[in-house]
């Protein structure tokens, strides 16, 4: 993205206090949530999908206007002219994902981060230039910290004792059908969602997890090669780009709701694209071979099939951790919306997974249950379009699950415009063409 105004140094975090934050891409149930965590900062949410005509005519004026602004962009999602437009005003722009301890669900659903990653530079998946985490890996003195290297060491025998991992659940679950004995060597390939950001923006060629599988199974004959498909992929939340069955003559397809720790302790070693898994492994002493580059590869502790030029440096697995856990990301009570430090998130998420976590105080943007009756307006002359509600929900529900017709029957029209598929996007504009 190339340095902006406003970039942090290699160990400061990026700063929204008293700022006017114009924040991309971020959906309804996050606003709140984010309100809540920099309560010192004025937010302003764009429109969704936001195009470069729309960006220019309808905001740059008053970004620009604006005493103190800063644009924040979930992942990767803003238009190329926010981008210039940042770099022509000299006005920060950072970059904001979940962290590497997200929730006590399986994936991000709905709920409030543990904890969040701001950079002014690039997110840290992003390995065509240097993130904020990378200038960090590169440049920090470890060796003279002696502080936080003994946080760090705490930190990693505190991580793995609580078998905590990017997504959680309740401690219910067990090994399943996977046997924790074995009589070879085990291969573990950690499969991914394929069009994730962290794969488009982490490798440098197309790679899929059936690539992996294979690859492994070719450089490890006469071993037991495990392939653990991406939860939400076997739940049908998120697509896949490769069929497993393609590969299941090559492999045993885990397709239980496993815990990805319990998984890693009956592994010998560890292949993926681009997943935290992987580094999730290395904490465990287990080998790893990455097929792209995430923030933890180049550093001299995996076996890499991608080359990073720009990491040089040799460092140790407290180092790693203690930059990648403990400097560089934020992390929060997702109850109260606190800033906390990451022992005392780990100690929160190790005992609500116990006990249940409480109920959020953090209240979610207000979305009126059903959208009022017009004669004119949006729904159309007479109100036409209201009759559409119940025949789409059901198609909806059959399509997704129920929660997401439930979800259209709020407000039909937001439902359309929040969608990620550019398909249902456009039809739900021809059913609904008006705001």
């Amino acid at each position: 993205m190339g340095k902006l105004a406003g970039e942090m140094t290699t160990n400061e975090k990026p700063d929204l206090t008293g700022r006017d934050v114009f924040a991309f891409h971020l959906r309804r149930w996050k606003q709140a949530i984010l309100r809540a965590y920099f309560p010192q900062a004025r937010f302003t949410f764009l429109p969704l999908y936001l195009t470069d005509k729309v960006f220019t005519r309808k905001w740059a004026a008053a970004i620009k206007a604006s005493p103190n602004p800063a644009l924040l962009v979930w992942g990767l999602n803003v238009p190329p002219a926010a981008l210039a437009f940042a770099r022509k005003n000299s006005i920060p722009l950072y970059f904001i994902e979940d962290g590497f301890i997200r929730s006590l669900v399986p994936n991000a659903s709905h709920s409030a981060p543990f904890s969040l990653t701001i950079d002014s530079r690039t997110p840290y998946f992003d390995s065509r230039e240097a993130s904020d985490l990378e200038c960090l890996l590169s440049s920090y003195e470890f060796a003279g910290d002696p502080d936080l290297m003994g946080r760090a060491r705490d930190g990693i025998r505190a991580l793995l004792a609580s078998k905590l991992s990017k997504y959680n659940a309740d401690d219910t679950r067990t090994i399943g059908t996977v046997p924790v004995q074995k009589d070879k060597r085990r291969i573990l390939i950690i499969g991914q969602v394929e069009d994730d950001a962290s794969i488009r923006f982490g490798c440098d060629r197309p790679i899929t997890n059936n690539d992996v599988v294979r690859t492994a199974a070719a450089e490890n004959p006469g071993c037991e090669i495990l392939y653990r498909p991406h939860p939400d992929v076997l739940n049908g939340i998120r697509k896949r780009l490769s069929d497993p069955a393609r590969v299941a003559h090559l492999c045993k397809i885990v397709t239980d709701p496993l815990p990805l720790p319990d998984l890693l302790e009956t592994a010998d070693h560890v292949y993926t694209i681009t997943s935290l898994g992987g580094f999730e492994a290395l904490l465990r002493d287990i080998p790893v071979t990455v097929m792209g580059c995430p923030f933890y590869a180049g550093w001299g502790l995996t076996d890499d099939r991608q080359k990073n030029p720009r990491r040089r440096r040799k460092l140790r697995l407290e180092e790693l951790f203690a930059g990648a856990y403990l400097l560089y990301p934020r992390y929060f009570n997702p109850v109260t919306g606190e800033e906390i430090g990451f022992e005392d998130c780990l100690e929160l998420a190790t005992g609500w997974r116990k006990t249940r976590m409480p109920e959020s105080r953090i209240v979610p943007v207000s979305v009126p249950e059903k959208p009022g009756f017009q004669f004119s307006g949006p729904y159309g002359i007479m109100g036409w379009r209201h009759v559409l509600t119940e025949p789409l929900a059901r198609v909806i529900g059959m399509i997704g699950d129920e929660a997401d017709a439930e979800d259209f029957r709020k407000n039909p029209i937001l439902f359309f415009r929040e969608l990620s598929n550019p398909t249902f996007r456009k039809i739900g504009r021809l059913l609904y063409p008006l705001d």
